[in-house]
Parts: C-alpha cells; structure tokens; sequence
C-alpha cells in the first residue's frame, strides 16, 4: 500500500522540521507549509491524506482555514489542529469545525504517531463505509452464470484488473457494461479507492469541461470527476457521445498524467484508472470523423467485450432465480417461480435489451403476478413483439445504405417502436434504452420523431 501524504503547516521551521523527521522515521511521505496561503496551494496540489495545522500563523489563523475548508462541500483530509496556546475552547471550536483531533505543543512523539494513525485509520473507515453503502444497491449479477462465454469474461477481467491501462468495454445497450467496470475495479490494486462513474450522454459540451476537470474561479476550487476518481477508477458511460473537445483534453491528460482544471493554471497529477463503455463501433466513428483516432487508440489497449444474452442463454434460469430473490430482498415483491415452460420460452427469445431487459420483466411479473408460478400466458403479453426486434433492426434493405443512414434508420424504429410500447411516456422509454431523458430527448428531436400525439 502506499504510504500516507501528511501535510505539515506551522510556521516555525523547527516544529516542522521535528515533525517530518517522526514521520518519516514511520514510513510517512512528508509536505510542509510555513502559512496559510501555502497550505491552500499544498492542499490542491499534492492532496494529503491528512493535515496537522498550527493554530497561530502570520498571514491566517488555522481556525479560520479549518472554517474554509470545512464549508467548501467537497471530500476532505482529516486535519488535526496543533497549539502551544491551546484552550477548551478552541480544541472544541476546532473539532466542531470538523478537525478530527487537537494536540498542544511541545509535543509528544507517542502522541502524535497515535493520533495520525487513528485519524487516517478513521478516514479509510469512512471511505470503506461509503463504497459499501454503494454497492449495496448494485446487484452483482455480471458474472451470474456458468456458461463459456461467461467463463471466458470473468478470466479476461481477472487478467486485465491488475494493470494500469485503459479499458474499452463494449457491448450491446442493456449488457450492464457498468458492472463489468466495477468487477474490475474491484479486482484491481485500485479496489479501496473511489469507482466514479460518469454518463458522457449528459454532458453538454459546454459543461463537459468543468464537469470532467473541475475548475478555479476567485481562489475557490470545485473538482471534477478525475479529481474526485484519484487512486480509483473513472467510468465513462457511453464514450461515443463525448464531444471532439473534451476528447482532446482527456487524451492530452492521459498522456501526460496531468491536467488543468477550468480557469486554473496549475497542473494536477493524474491517478486514474480510466474505464470507458459503449454499446457502438468506435473504430466506425472514427471513419466518419465523430471520434478522434488518437483518443480511440490510446483508450483501446485493452478492450472487453461483453456477451450479449443470446449467446449465454443458458445462463437464464439462473438469472431469472437471482433477479427474483433479489426484488424479493430488496422491494419485498412476492416470491414467484418460473414454470419450466416459461423458462424454455425466454431461452429461445432474442433479448433486444439484454440482462436489463430481462431484471425489467422479473420486476413486472413479480409485481403483477398473482400466483406463484409465472407461467406462458403473463409472459406473452410482456414480451409483446419484441421478439422480431433484431430481425427488423437487420433488415437486408438496409445493408446498401451508408453507415450513419443505416444507423439512424434502425435508431428512428426502434424508438418508434418503444414510443409504442410506452404509449408515448419518455421517462420509461429512458428506463428500458439505458438513456438519460435530456439526451434521449435530443435524439428523437434530431431523428425527426414528433412526441405529440
């Protein structure tokens, strides 16, 4: 493991010349910091594990920087304040403020190890607790199933985990592409830190800057998500709809492991594991000139693809057993098994909309079943005429026609056709295609699809 960055801010150089000599006698990486306008600049440019911050200094009292970083609404290091001058009132103002700690002046060497390790064995605490709180919600049914396809995934993943690379995972819309990012996120050497996912769908390229490199305005400094994904992973969904722009900087950032937030001047280390999905032919928007050659080469070393259900469809029954109990744990959803007969009928459908199509009909049936076994009848009319979805979608008459035409004929059906299931309702048209509703409504406003009735 790493070793932990501890920030020294005092202005006597003796006091932070005896700190960093206990702290890196213990294993610790040592920055210091004579005031406060230091202690700003080491704090965005090194990003400590932890700060020990003196009380009294020329230019602002540590109080007053401990209110500013406090109110600023962003992660923090834990800060242990420092006094020679120390009184109930301040130690309790401090940690009122949020200082994990205080500690009086001469101090103590047992003291002071004790208190850093604590505060940096409490802050990995937190940490831990909000990954686990997040993936409590995600079900892990990614790599749910014991065919050779599936097989074949779960030992690409454990042999891509361990490197540093760029990952490309692709796979149709609905093959929970996410899931595979966190699998491999969470057998990498990267698992303890943050797993940042990002939809690139709805970014505005106005705003896709800031929201990717944060940005600097009047001393005040908002981060990004690569700053917030730092000794963790980024996980750009849908990669294909990132503007030529934004494309630029992040390959520009990935080649130079650093970067510049918005409107700053000052560059900010890069480590990132960056991880990208999407369900189109890159290597086609690359021809057509929608996506940049360098970006696609460089975040393409190591591609994974997904399966789509089709070709594990032995894997169903067991899919359908976890969806079940899952829905039943989590929603309370009455407990239902599938007939024998209804579990034939979905191997031989074509899954359109993959493994989320499948959790979306568990959920329904689960919901408005009435009896304890799913049979033929509830499943037919969910189904509806999905089943001859891929066929339209490869339809020989559009095998003359160029790539973008063709594609945007299959796109205009297909969500026509789910503007017919939907009888119109955009939100759960979002839900079942896996696109945010501002971007879905740009793509049917420019494939010329009217939502009025």
């Amino acid at each position: 493991m790493t070793a932990a960055t501890v920030l020294v801010v005092d202005d006597e150089p003796d006091i932070r010349s005896l700190v960093r000599e206990i702290l890196e006698d213990e294993g610790f990486r040592v920055a210091e910091a004579q005031n406060g306008a230091e202690a700003r600049a080491q704090r965005e440019q090194i990003r400590p594990d932890l700060i020990l911050l003196d009380i009294w200094m020329p230019d602002i009292d540590g109080i007053t920087l401990l209110k500013e970083w406090s109110s600023a609404g962003r992660p923090a290091p834990p800060v242990i304040i420092m006094s020679g001058h120390g009184t109930v009132e301040t130690a309790v103002e401090a940690t009122r403020l949020g200082a994990y700690d205080f500690l009086e002046k001469p101090l103590s060497t047992a003291k002071l190890l004790l208190t850093v390790r604590n505060a940096l064995d409490a802050a990995r605490l937190h940490q831990e607790n909000v990954r686990l709180r997040q993936h409590a919600i995600i079900p892990a049914h990614d790599l749910i199933g014991r065919s050779d396809a599936m097989a074949r995934l779960r030992e690409h993943i454990r042999r891509v985990a361990n490197h540093h690379t760029p990952v490309l995972i692709e796979g149709e819309s609905g093959a929970e592409k996410e899931s595979v990012a966190r699998c491999i996120h969470e057998q990498s050497g990267r698992a303890d830190g943050p797993f940042i996912k990002v939809s690139v769908s709805a970014l505005s390229p106005e705003d896709a800057t800031a929201e990717m490199f944060g940005f600097e305005d009047g001393g005040e400094v908002t981060p990004g998500c690569m700053e917030r994904a730092e000794g963790g992973s980024l996980f750009l969904k849908d990669i294909a709809d990132m503007d030529l722009a934004t494309q630029a900087r992040l390959q520009n950032a990935i080649e130079k492991q650093a970067y510049t937030r918005r409107g700053g001047a000052t560059p900010v280390p890069l480590d990132v594991r960056l991880m990208a999905a999407t369900r189109y032919r890159l290597d086609e928007r690359v021809k057509d000139g929608s996506f940049r050659d360098d970006f696609f080469f460089q975040i393409s070393v190591v591609p994974v693809r997904v399966p789509p259900l089709r070709e594990h469809y032995e894997d169903i029954p067991e899919l359908l057993d976890y969806y079940v109990n899952f829905f039943v744990e989590h929603e309370g959803l009455p407990y239902r098994r599938f007939s024998t007969a209804v579990q034939n009928r979905l191997r031989r459908y074509a899954w359109p909309g993959n493994i989320r199509e499948l959790k979306n009909l568990v959920q329904r049936l689960l919901i408005l079943g009435n009896s304890d076994t799913v049979e033929l009848e509830e499943v037919e009319p969910a189904l509806g005429d999905r089943s001859a979805a891929p066929r339209e979608a490869g339809d020989s008459g559009n095998f003359d026609l160029p790539l973008r035409e063709a594609r945007e004929k299959f796109e205009r059906a297909y969500l026509e056709h789910q503007l017919r299931q939907a009888n119109g309702s955009v939100s759960k048209i979002a839900r079942v295609v896996g696109m945010e509703r501002t971007h879905l409504y740009r793509k049917l406003k420019s494939l010329g699809i009217d939502l009025k009735p």
